[in-house]
């Protein structure tokens, strides 16, 4: 049997090698540093500062006017990133060679042509891990899967972001079994929050949110199943889509469970501006990839709609601050009550969201995710002679005990989510009998998570995020703010406790704990909808900033 540690080992000199061409000196962070998120741009010429502060829509337009290069871009960008890896382990495979090959083939391109190859000429995309890249390898956070999957294909997705000259420089660490809210993995590693190393950046894209935080990427994409881009994205103060299933391109990735439908996840884009989650749905959906994926329904992206066409004049939106399972912690029904004051402020009709169900859709999701009791889970940890991470464990304990289901009882499991999805359905257009407007709500704001990003090993409640998941309503997380703990300041109480699950999460809140941390919300809305969200989105944050108290 190969040693495990020979494998990891293996694996983390290998993208060591890779790094090290590109690092000009190691930076030097004391290793009492609790916030690292500045460390990686000490080092930046001022355009290079320039150029990783910009968003992606503004990288691609510098781009195309020759302000900038693909060279000058992915220069930046590479040095951040492996600077971010040194702070935060956010990387996994490196491919910083064809990258820079790559980048130099488009600048003589748009030289000798006057043209862009496509939409992204020259924007570096970070990739989560378990999607595949041609030529590399994709572990997926296992040890037994290190060098034996080396991808023969390109998924989609990296398919459509080549052909609209994207540059595909790194991937990003997700955790074992990617069942997971938090990012740690026996190949190489756990990886921290760059706004607090003693937190976790979130998971299961927590590479990405890690990355590009640090701005050492200006757009990443990951994938989504139980919240897995949006609480990266919250974690780490940037803003993440989940859309509805079949809408973008989802065919190419390697995960355990290849081939379950009863519940399916979404890729998504993290990126540092709203804008840019709409430039990569537009790409997505301009290449048409019904074509090439079957479950995908054909539904091109309607940009008009995403600019806020169609829209009425005000929104009716419906905010909930309690799940019935876990209230959150005070800065987060804080953010809630900011937008709802800022909200009624302009004229829009706020209503509350009246929680529906959210334990009992937990406990039906996770028998979904875990048909089969966990054993391919298990049998893959076991084959690679690993031990589970903490999280893994925790999540596999809610089906310890039980038999994998027969083929009746998924039929009756699939009857009861349709069921669930009904319920939820016509609970949504019960809004019309409270609203203003006698129309249901356009959409729910609410938490992401029941706490701003926790220590490691210590989330307890996904059901914030997996709930919209059973649903199969699109979703966007959005920064609101940093929270920072102060001795003046105080909180209202957290109520009484009614499970053991918010016990814990509120015998965790202490300010002191969660101290500069990005404080961000989710939009959630209908089904298939994902450029009406888009265009509310960029309501809620222009209302927010006139009215905010």
């Amino acid at each position: 049997m190969v040693n495990t540690h020979d494998v990891a080992a293996r694996k983390r000199k290998e993208r060591e090698a890779k790094l090290s061409t590109y690092r000009k000196g190691r930076i030097h962070v004391p290793s009492n540093a609790v916030d690292v998120s500045q460390y990686p741009l000490s080092k930046l010429t001022e355009m290079e500062r320039i150029i990783v502060h910009c968003d992606a829509t503004a990288i691609v337009d510098l781009i195309r006017k020759r302000v900038y290069t693909a060279q000058d871009v992915l220069r930046a960008f590479v040095k951040v990133a492996v600077a971010a890896q040194d702070v935060t382990n956010c990387l996994s495979e490196v491919l910083l060679d064809e990258a820079f090959l790559q980048a130099s083939k488009l600048d003589r391109y748009l030289e000798k042509t006057g043209n862009v190859i496509g939409p992204l000429h020259g924007l570096p995309v970070s990739i989560k891990d378990h999607i595949k890249i041609k030529g590399l390898d994709t572990s997926s956070g296992y040890l037994g899967w290190a060098y034996k999957n080396v991808a023969d294909s390109d998924a989609l997705v990296v398919e459509i972001l080549r052909n609209a000259g994207a540059i595909l420089y790194v991937k990003t660490q997700t955790p074992q079994t990617l069942l997971s809210l938090e990012t740690d993995n026996n190949v190489f590693g756990k990886t921290v929050n760059p706004f607090n190393r003693n937190l976790t950046p979130g998971g299961s894209s927590g590479g990405e949110g890690a990355l590009i935080a640090c701005h050492g990427s200006p757009m990443g994409v990951g994938t989504d199943i139980g919240g897995s881009v949006r609480i990266p994205a919250a974690h780490c103060g940037l803003y993440g889509l989940k859309g509805s299933v079949a809408r973008l391109p989802h065919s190419g990735l390697l995960g355990s469970h290849d081939g379950m439908d009863a519940i399916v996840g979404c890729v998504g884009p993290l990126t540092r501006s709203a804008r840019d989650l709409g430039l990569f749905c537009q790409v997505m959906l301009d290449a048409k990839p019904w074509l090439n994926e079957p479950p995908l329904l054909e539904m091109p992206w309607k940009r008009d709609v995403a600019n806020g066409d169609g829209l009425p004049e005000k929104l009716a939106i419906a905010i909930l601050f309690d799940d019935g399972v876990v209230a959150p912690h005070p800065p987060i029904t804080q953010a809630l009550n900011k937008y709802k004051h800022a909200l009624a402020n302009a004229g829009h009709d706020v209503i509350e969201w009246q929680a529906m169900d959210h334990q009992n859709g937990w406990d039906l999701i996770t028998k979904l995710y875990l048909l089969d009791g966990g054993a391919e889970y298990h049998e893959t940890i076991r084959a690679g002679g690993e031990p589970e991470v903490p999280q893994t464990e925790w999540i596999l304990k809610h089906a310890q005990g039980r038999d994998p289901y027969t083929p009746a009882d998924i039929f009756k499991l699939n009857l009861e989510r349709e069921a669930f999805r009904s319920k939820a359905l016509a609970h949504w257009n019960a809004t019309q009998q409270r609203t203003v407007s006698g129309r249901p709500v356009d959409a729910i704001l609410c938490p992401v998570a029941p706490t701003l990003a926790p220590p490691h090993n210590t989330t307890r409640w996904w059901g914030y995020t997996s709930h919209w998941n059973l649903l199969d309503l699109p979703g966007v997380v959005f920064p609101v703010d940093r929270f920072t703990a102060t001795a003046s300041a105080t909180y209202p109480p957290l109520p009484h406790s009614r499970n053991d699950i918010e016990n814990f999460i509120h015998s965790q809140w202490n300010p002191a704990t969660y101290d500069n941390t990005p404080i961000c919300l989710q939009l959630v809305g209908r089904r298939h909808n994902e450029e009406k969200l888009l265009a509310m989105l960029n309501v809620l944050e222009k209302v927010f900033q006139e009215n905010a108290l």
